[in-house]
């Protein structure tokens, strides 16, 4: 019989929907001894999979459920497969990306100051932010407190299943959507990755979704603010090293760009760190799959990919084949 073992935080009725012919085995975050398991759904948390990872035995397959999987390959070697969670985080993602976009075009951090401070006439600061952050000085009556971002150009870069549901869910602003990927396809035009530099003096907002990767790795760098128009938002839903963190907060502090981050670099973000108090950016601390569906959505996905496995038939979500 099949053993899978599964994170003692996850509910047990939670696996309900999962294959009959197997056996779950129940792993505590102080696991104290050794275990044989063939399958392993590890915890959402890495260090605290890291602490279990030296007492499991026979570990032939990890389903995780998260869609980022960067720490398992060095923890498990190569031979194990992964699978990641891709597809479960599409909706709560895409929700965190569109809201972000959002709150930083209508000044939302602004205004949440302005209510606890329980001034109404600061409203006025919100011209004032705008004309700063854009650049844009021209004759406007009544003072703007808002932008649209209806007819904006967006930037995706990354164009996998969160993208696009980023793209439908952006469709009723009628931006219009430049896509970028690892490599150029059409049916939609989607740009490689390598003509990022001439595409990002086109975009207001640039969105990350893209995996982490030693291809990846400070993809945002000086070079590419400087290429971005005055105000463009850029917003990071992907993993922080994507982003030169040194870059960021010299462009932020100049008043170059705003950002919105899900994901920074270093993460957890260190008391004290610059990134706190730049101007013109909003944090939030890796919520962005965040839901109360979160385990369900992920469960399901490896529910689907270990009746596959069971079956012999193809897995659908490889990141790594085991050699």
């Amino acid at each position: 019989m099949l053993r899978v073992g599964y994170s003692a935080n996850l509910a047990a009725e939670w696996l309900s929907d999962f294959p009959q012919g197997i056996e779950l085995i129940r792993l505590p975050r102080d696991l104290d001894h050794d275990i044989e398991i063939d399958v392993w759904l590890p915890d959402p948390y890495p260090t605290r999979n890291l602490k279990i990872v030296p007492r499991l035995r026979g570990v032939k397959l990890v389903l995780s459920l998260m869609a980022g999987t960067e720490w398992i390959p060095g923890a498990m070697g190569p031979r194990v497969t992964i699978c990641n969670a891709r597809g479960a985080h599409n909706v709560s993602t895409a929700e965190w990306t569109v809201s972000a976009i959002l709150a930083m075009l209508k000044h939302f951090p602004l205004f949440l100051d302005i209510q606890r401070s329980g001034e109404w006439k600061r409203r006025s600061e919100a011209s004032a932010e705008y004309v700063g952050i854009t650049g844009d000085t021209r004759p406007l009556y009544p003072p703007v407190m808002l932008e649209d971002l209806t007819g904006k150009t967006v930037l995706m870069v990354g164009y996998g299943s969160i993208g696009k549901e980023i793209e439908r869910m952006l469709e009723p602003f009628r931006v219009d959507m430049i896509r970028v990927a690892r490599t150029a396809r059409e049916n939609p035009k989607v740009h490689a990755v390598d003509e990022l530099d001439a595409l990002l003096p086109k975009a207001q907002v640039v969105v990350l979704i893209l995996p982490s990767s030693p291809e990846t790795q400070s993809l945002i760098d000086a070079q590419q603010f400087a290429l971005m128009q005055q105000g463009t938002l850029l917003v990071n839903a992907a993993r922080g090293s994507i982003v030169s963190t040194d870059a960021l907060v010299e462009a932020l502090e100049s008043g170059r760009i705003r950002a919105a981050l899900d994901v920074t670099d270093p993460e957890p973000l260190p008391v004290g760190h610059p990134l706190w108090k730049c101007p013109n950016l909003l944090i939030t601390p890796h919520v962005g799959a965040s839901s109360p569906e979160f385990a369900r959505r992920a469960l399901r996905v490896a529910a689907n990919e270990l009746r596959r496995y069971m079956a012999g038939e193809p897995l659908l979500n490889v990141v790594q084949a085991a050699v």
